[in-house]
């Protein structure tokens, strides 16, 4: 596998990645002049919290970019972590740092659901 290709695609989504992560991080620490009443400090604080949540995603996505781009560097990029077969290449190019065939990666999902408390069927 020519690994190139999604070794760009990969750089552009850590610097991607990065951006966000440092703006979520400047709105949380963002506080507003004057709160005027309950519903805007409610409204604000509900901000912070989402700007918090989308940083944790984030930086577990770029977490799992960084993982994919030291794969490439080992020569196993492209191969499923799970069963050791090559991750179908459409599902590359839609998730370049995906770490599963479709199939393991089905497979965890239902396991965390169900972990969850979710309905697996």
């Amino acid at each position: 596998m020519n690994t190139d290709h999604f070794k760009q695609l990969l750089f552009s989504k850590e610097d991607q990645l990065r951006d966000q992560i440092d703006a979520f991080r400047s709105e949380v620490r963002q506080t507003p002049e004057a709160v005027g009443d309950a519903v805007d400090e409610a409204t604000s604080d509900q901000d912070k919290s989402t700007a918090l949540e989308e940083n944790t995603l984030a930086t577990e996505t770029l977490r799992q970019v960084q993982e994919a781009l030291q794969r490439i560097k080992e020569g196993t990029y492209g191969r499923c972590l799970d069963c050791g077969r090559e991750i179908e290449n459409a599902r590359l190019e839609a998730v370049p740092w995906a770490r599963y065939c479709l199939d393991d990666q089905q497979r965890h999902d239902q396991e965390g659901l169900a972990a969850a408390g979710g309905s697996t069927i």
